[in-house]
């Protein structure tokens, strides 16, 4: 089924996943699980006498979980980036006294990005001296 332009859910499986995943790995409840899992495997300990299998076990598991929870953070970031850019690109549009040049900035060059990064600063150094 397509997707209207006014449908706030994602759009793909991967995102539609990305989005509950983040949701749910960012949740007090997943805090939780996690911490009494950590509990549950120190508790395990004495009756696999410290072996290096039971140490296996959680090094195993932490390793897995935190390689897939990093593309799901990752997906997370770049679409609240994109969406934050929008937003603020919609603003500079719609002032007739914005800078359009600042429109998608950031997908300008490191140096162009540096070269208004300082004349904006020097701006903000001449209002200052204003001030005063």
């Amino acid at each position: 089924m397509p997707q209207s332009s006014n449908d706030p859910r994602p759009a793909g499986w991967f995102n539609r996943f990305a989005v509950r995943a983040s949701r749910t790995v960012g949740s007090p409840y997943a805090f939780t699980v996690a911490l009494a899992t950590i509990v549950l495997w120190l508790i395990s300990g004495p009756y696999f006498r410290w072996s290096n299998a039971w140490q296996l076990v959680v090094n195993s598991i932490t390793n897995i979980v935190t390689y897939l929870v990093v593309f799901i953070i990752q997906n997370s970031q770049n679409r609240d980036s994109e969406a934050i850019s929008l937003k603020l690109n919609e603003l500079i549009a719609s002032s007739q006294t914005a800078s359009n040049e600042l429109i998608n900035v950031e997908d300008l060059s490191d140096s162009r990005i540096d070269e208004l990064f300082r004349r904006y600063e020097r701006i903000r150094k001449e209002r200052e001296r204003r001030k005063k």
